[in-house]
This record gives structure tokens, sequence and C-alpha cells, in this order.
């Protein structure tokens, strides 16, 4: 047992001092609390006391090994101090855990030296349990009444109250981060159950990755919405799209300008960095910034600060940064566009939002809570009927709804479709009318992509092997990859590849006749969607 002499409570008065509740004397006379060893803290000007103490314990338990350490902080009642001869204690003694089991006493010492304690066992420094000695209830005439003890566990995983409540807590703070939105994808919640501890863990960069419209923006909100419900945080949320930067704004608007930093600078900025003190700073589409902005960004993320333009004095900032990109900066870093000092400071937790074709299990939940959120915007209840709905679902699941604008696009419709409902109901010709406008907008976005995408092939197959492929076989390879890589699975690829001439077929095998056009250029599934 680890123990601070109580120079109050074990204060002996002559002989009347075993009619005295003193608790590290207290400690050695429980029947029920076999203590072989006390390691007892104590100061050269208690000397006398701490004698006085230990010759009492020997005699109410002989068979007790009492040690006394003397700490001398110069003051007792200095946090630092006290933590600091605490903390070279811990790293000084041999503990041994397989072997013995420790108790840390807490209930006697200044309240310094208490929390110290707390935090040292907390932390693992003092590898044992907290114990809590309280005073008897009432007085005694004949002997003494030696109270009561409790033993604390700092586990909470051993309290199943605790646990349940702590689980309950973390399913809550996953739920808020998806905007109360029941997702099905298991890999998506997954990663929300992660993200929502690195959330509540850390103030380290997070970097989120995905595609256009895979709400990487709105979680970054909810990242701040929830660290500021736990008071976490205490500064505002700051967005910024970075493809908006442009030439020498771009600087000024990140770090900040003095007066006359430059032509047209008509008054000091303070800039996004300095605004996001104390909060949470968003930099989408970060794959967009300059090297000069990479590279005063990287120091602002290290040292927490930065020199704004113009200026001869440095300027401090404390902010949680998350940044968003739909490009992959493992081939910016590779292509000299991104340093790569700054993407491995960005990396530490990277996490990848799937596009809504990547999870449509959860179209239905997501229609869902878009339909909730126009309902309480117009002030109305708006629903689909019957027959709207299993038209709109048999769309949004069809292999030729790319779904290339992800949750915007989805949001976008049911917000047109809300709006234009007469009367509060969308109906099938409503939705007939909108699924033809996705359709026009997905294919004009089609039309303006290349014929194929050769770089495609070049990464599958290297550029010696393309080169000994006919165009005609090119363009026809190109987008069955493309295709591949967009479905679930090779039977999904094969029906959407397929779709005109299966429905003539007595028996269909789409994902064999795949697998077998793939193997004449040795190609498998793997390979193309790895």
């Amino acid at each position: 047992m680890l123990s601070f002499l109580g120079s109050t409570l074990d204060t002996p008065t002559h002989e009347g001092r075993w009619r005295k509740w003193r608790p590290n004397v207290a400690m050695g006379q429980f029947p029920n609390l076999l203590v072989d060893r006390i390691e007892l803290f104590s100061r050269q000007q208690f000397a006398k006391l701490t004698t006085v103490v230990m010759d009492d314990l020997a005699n109410v338990s002989p068979e007790t090994q009492v040690n006394c350490h003397y700490l001398e902080p110069a003051d007792p009642w200095n946090f630092e101090q006290v933590f600091e001869s605490l903390f070279q204690f811990a790293r000084d003694y041999p503990f041994d855990v397989d072997k013995e089991d420790y108790l840390i006493n807490i209930t006697t010492g200044t309240h310094v030296a208490q929390i110290c304690l707390f935090l040292l066992t907390e932390s693992r420094h003092f590898p044992g349990r907290l114990l809590q000695l309280s005073p008897p209830r009432r007085k005694q005439r004949e002997g003494v009444d030696l109270g009561e003890f409790s033993i604390i566990d700092l586990d909470l995983s051993r309290y199943d109250r605790l646990a349940t409540r702590f689980d309950k807590e973390a399913s809550e703070a996953a739920s808020f981060l998806k905007s109360g939105i029941e997702t099905r994808n298991p890999d998506f919640n997954q990663m929300i159950e992660q993200i929502e501890q690195v959330s509540i863990r850390s103030t380290a960069p997070i970097l989120l990755t995905g595609p256009t419209g895979a709400g990487k923006s709105r979680l970054a909100r909810r990242i701040y919405d929830l660290k500021k419900q736990r008071n976490q945080i205490e500064g505002p949320f700051v967005e910024l799209n970075c493809s908006t930067l442009r030439g020498d704004t771009a600087m000024s608007t990140l770090f900040g300008h003095q007066r006359g930093a430059f032509t047209g600078a008509a008054s000091a900025r303070a800039g996004l960095l300095k605004s996001a003190h104390g909060g949470l700073l968003f930099l989408d589409e970060i794959g967009e910034l300059g090297g000069d902005e990479q590279s005063m960004l990287l120091r602002a993320i290290e040292e927490k600060r930065f020199l704004p333009l113009g200026a001869d004095r440095e300027v401090e900032s404390d902010f949680q940064l998350i940044s968003g990109t739909n490009r992959d900066l493992i081939d910016q870093v590779a292509e000299g566009n991104f340093r790569a000092d700054l993407f491995a400071r960005l990396n530490l937790w990277l996490f990848e939002l799937p596009g809504l074709s990547n999870r449509q299990e959860d179209i239905e939940p997501n229609i869902a809570y878009e339909l909730e959120m126009q309902s309480k915007l117009s002030g109305r209840h708006i629903s689909f009927n019957k027959e709207g709905y299993e038209s709109f679902l048999k769309f949004a699941h069809h292999p030729e709804s790319s779904w290339s604008g992800n949750f915007r696009d989805l949001n976008a419709a049911i917000t047109r479709m809300s709006t234009l409902a007469g009367n509060h109901r969308i109906g099938r010709e409503l939705v007939e009318q909108e699924i033809e406008r996705l359709k026009n907008l997905w294919r004009r976005e089609k039309s303006v992509e290349q014929s194929f995408d050769v770089n495609l092939l070049e990464q599958v197959l290297g550029e010696d092997k393309v080169a000994e492929i006919d165009h005609f076989d090119q363009v026809q390879l190109a987008e069955v990859i493309a295709v591949c890589r967009k479905s679930k699975n090779l039977s999904a690829a094969g029906r959407y590849l397929f779709a005109a001439s299966r429905s003539r077929r007595k028996a269909t095998n789409d994902s064999d006749r795949v697998r077998k056009y793939l193997a004449k250029f040795d190609l498998d599934w793997k390979t193309i969607t790895a």
C-alpha cells in the first residue's frame, strides 16, 4: 500500500490515541484487508509523528512491513512540485504487478497530494487501485471503530452499469456524427465509430478523403459540434474551400496581412488561421493549396505560430485542423504537387468517405433523413406515396444511376420534389420528372469526360502493354474496368454491361462473361479493383 502520512488525522493524543480514528493505523487493523507492506510518504518535519505511526502499525500488525519515504517538495501545496516528486518515485520504484497487488490510499495527505496520486494511478504510473478509508459513523466508549474502506478500480470496464452507460454514450456520439441517420453500411459505421473515438480523444489533424458530395464538410461540422458539446473546444468553426483561393489572396486569406503589405491592403486582416484560434479549422480541397501556402501551413500546425504578410512579428493560433480532399494526395506527393512532410502530418488520422454508389444500402435511410429535413424547413409533412417511393427507390439502386454528385445529388433531388409536391405527397409523375432530369444531368457530365481513360489502363496494365492493344479494344476495356470499379461485384458489373442482351437469353451468367473478357487481357476482378 502507498499512503501519505496524515499530519492531522494520524496525530496521536497521548494514550487516548487508541480511541481516536487514525486512518494509517486503521489500515493495519482490518481483518479483511491484510497488507504485506506499506510505503509511507512523509516529510522530515513530521519525523516524530512518522515514528509513532510506524510503531503503532508494528503493534497492531507485526507482519506488515512499513517503509518510510521522505518526499521534500519545497511547497507541499504546489501541484507541479508534488507531482514531480511522486512521478520520480513511481519511475524508480520496482513495481512487480505479476506478484503483487498495489493499493493507493487517497484518504490522507493534502488535496494536492491526493489529486497527484489519482492522476498517477489513472495513468498507470502507479499500477494499482485506489483505497478510500472513511471514519466510524459513531463513537464507541470501549475500543475503537475502524470505520470502513472501499477499493476503487479505475478500469471502468469492470463496472457493468458504467460500461453500459459509456457504450450508450459512444453509440449516441456516433449517431450524432451521422446526423442521426441509421446507416446500414457496416464499413461506414465502423469508420464513424473510429472517428468518434479520435474526435474525443485527440486534437491531432484529421484528413477526410472521398469524392465530391460524399459529406466531408458536413462531417467536419458535426465533429466540431460533438467536441463543443463535450466542452473540449471553445473557439469557432472556420471553413474554407481551398479551390476558391486565387493568386496573392491565398496567403492573405489564410495567414492575414498587415496594412500596406501589398497593393490594395488598405487595412490589416487577421486571416482564417488566426480566426480559428481555440476552435476548429476545416480546409476542404486542401490539395489545391500552392507550395508557399503548404509550407506555412505545416509550420502553423507544428509550432502554432506563423508570420502574416508584411508583419515582422509572429502570430500565435492554436486550432485543430480537419482537411478534406477528393484527390489522391499520395499521387500528388509523387508528382511533386504536394509536400510530403505536410502530408505526413495530415495523414495521422485518414478516413475515406465512400460515395453514394458504394453505400447503396444507405440510400433509404438518407431519403428518410432528407424528407425529414425538408418537412422541418417547410413546416409541412412531406412524404412519398407508395408508387412514387417504389419508382424512385428502383431508380436510385439501378446500375446506370451514377450519383456522380453523391449525397448532394440526392439532397437536391429530394429538395426539388418536396418543393413541387403540391399536396405534400410526392407521386410517381413527379418522380419520373426528377429521374429524367437526373439522367440528363449525368449524361451531360459523362459527355464532357474523355472518350476513355487511358491513364486507367496504364495504371492497371502498364504503358508497354497498353501500347500493344488496338485503340478499339482500349476503349472497350477501359469502360469495362471503370464499370467494375463502380460495382459491388462481378455479377453487378455483368448486369450493367450486358443489360440489353441478357433479357433475350434463357440462361444468364453475366459474371462469367465479364471474367472471360478480362482473362483475354490477363486480368481478373481482384487486379482491376485493387
